[in-house]
C-alpha cells in the first residue's frame, strides 16, 4: 500500500501542478477577454452618449450671451409722438438685461429741436419734419442727426359732445374758423344754419408741430394762425379737457389724445380731395382718404449718441420689435408699412444722414423717399 501511494504521489502531483497551471491560465484568459469586451462596451457607450450630446446640442443651440445694458436716453420734443416714445422706452425697458433710464419731455416739435441741436437731448420726437433753419442750427453746433418716421397720424378736429350741428367741416370752413384775419366770430358766420354761439379755440402752441402742420394744411402758410379767443397749449391734454367743457369749443391735435378721449369729444368728418366727408380712424388715415389731415411722426436720432450701445439698442428696438405698440388702443396711431420700417433701420445702421423729407420730390411716397420701394 504505501509503495502504490508513493507512485501515485510521485505520478500524481506533477498531473496536480500542470492541472491547477492549466486552470490558472485559462481563468486569467477569460479575465482579459471579459475585460476587452467591457473596455468595448465602454467606448460604444460613451460614443453613443457623445453622439447624443452632439445632436441635442444640434437641435437646442446654447443661447447667446445678452449683453446688460445700463445708462440714460434723452427724447424731448412733440406731444403727438410722445405717447409711442413712451410706450416704446416702458416695454423696453422691461426686457431682460435693459437697465436703461429713457426720460421723454413735451417740450413741443419746435421746442425738442432747440434742444436737440444744442446737444441736450440724443432723440427728438417730431410732429413734422425739420425745418431748414433747425438743419441750419444742429449743423452749426456739430450735431449730425438721422430721420427716423415712426407712424401714421391723422390730425383730428374735435367739437364739444353737446355740438348737435356740425355733421361735417370743409378745408375752406376750418380755415374760415382758424385763420387770422377774416375769421368766424361765432358758429353761425361759418354756415348758414348754425346758432349764433361763439366759437372758443383749443390749439397746439407755436412750439408745436402740429400747429405748423394744421396751419399749413388749412391756412396755406405754416404758423399763419388766429390768436383770437384762443387757448395755446403744449399740453394736448388741456386741450381736450378745454374742448369737453366748452359747447363752443373747436379744437386739433394728433388722432391718440381723441381716440384716449372718445368719450368726452366728437371727431369732425373733414371733406377730403375727392369731396367726401371722412372721419380719421386707423384705416382712413392708413389708406390716405382722411386728408389733408393725414401725415407720418417722426424722431431725429444723433448721430453720435448712437455711438452708446444703448441709444442704438432702443432705436432698433422701436424699428423692429416694438412697432406692435403703434397702433395699441393706448397709444392709437398708424403703424408704418414693414418695407418702410426695414428700409429706415438701414438707414439708422448705415448712419444716413439729414432730411430725406427736404430732399424728396413732390409728390413722392414715403416709402419712395425712404427707398422701401414705389409706394
Amino acid at each position: 500500500m504505501k509503495f502504490l501511494y508513493d507512485k501515485v504521489s510521485a505520478w500524481g502531483l506533477p498531473l496536480v501542478i500542470a492541472f491547477l497551471l492549466a486552470v490558472a491560465v485559462w481563468v486569467s484568459l477569460r479575465a482579459d477577454e471579459q475585460l476587452a469586451v467591457d473596455e468595448q462596451q465602454s467606448v460604444t457607450q460613451a460614443d453613443r452618449q457623445a453622439g447624443e450630446a452632439g445632436q441635442a446640442a444640434e437641435a437646442s443651440p446654447a443661447p447667446q450671451h445678452r449683453i446688460s445694458l445700463t445708462g440714460e436716453i434723452q427724447v424731448d420734443g412733440s406731444s403727438t409722438v410722445f405717447p409711442i416714445t413712451e410706450a416704446m422706452a416702458e416695454e423696453f425697458g422691461n426686457l431682460p438685461d435693459r437697465n436703461v433710464r429713457v426720460t421723454v419731455g413735451v417740450s413741443g416739435t419746435g421746442g425738442g429741436f432747440k434742444r436737440f441741436c444744442a446737444g441736450e437731448t440724443d432723440i427728438s420726437n417730431a410732429s413734422r419734419p425739420i425745418k431748414d433753419s433747425e438743419v441750419d442750427l444742429c449743423s452749426e453746433a456739430g450735431i449730425e442727426f438721422i430721420e427716423v418716421p415712426v407712424a401714421f397720424d391723422g390730425l383730428t378736429v374735435v367739437i364739444n359732445p353737446d355740438n348737435d350741428w356740425v355733421d361735417f367741416l370743409t378745408v375752406d370752413e376750418i380755415s374760415q374758423i382758424f385763420r387770422p384775419e377774416g375769421f368766424a366770430v361765432s358758429w353761425a358766420e361759418v354756415r348758414d344754419g348754425f346758432p349764433d354761439i361763439e366759437i372758443a379755440i383749443y390749439s397746439p402752441g407755436a412750439d408745436s408741430g402740429t400747429f405748423d402742420y394744421f396751419s399749413e394744411a388749412i391756412n396755406g402758410d405754416s404758423g399763419v394762425h388766429r390768436s383770437d379767443n384762443t387757448t395755446f397749449s403744449e399740453d394736448d391734454n388741456v386741450l381736450v379737457q378745454g374742448v369737453s367743457s366748452d359747447r363752443g369749443g373747436i379744437g386739433y391735435f394728433g388722432f391718440s389724445y381723441y381716440a384716449n378721449n372718445a368719450d368726452a369729444l366728437k371727431a369732425v368728418p373733414v371733406i377730403n380731395d375727392a369731396g367726401q366727408a371722412i372721419i380719421p380712424t386707423n384705416v382712413t388715415i392708413n389708406d390716405g382718404s382722411y386728408n389733408p389731415l393725414s401725415r407720418p411722426l417722426f424722431i431725429y436720432v444723433s448721430v453720435a449718441s448712437l455711438e452708446r450701445e444703448e441709444v442704438t439698442a432702443f432705436v432698433e428696438y422701436y424699428l423692429t420689435d416694438g412697432v406692435w405698440l403703434v397702433d395699441t388702443p393706448e397709444v392709437g396711431y398708424v403703424q408704418l408699412p414693414e418695407a418702410i420700417y426695414a428700409a429706415v433701420l438701414d438707414r439708422v445702421q448705415n448712419a444716413v444722414t439729414g432730411s430725406a423729407i427736404a430732399a424728396a420730390r413732390e409728390g413722392a411716397t414715403l416709402a419712395e423717399i425712404y427707398g422701401a420701394g414705389p409706394g
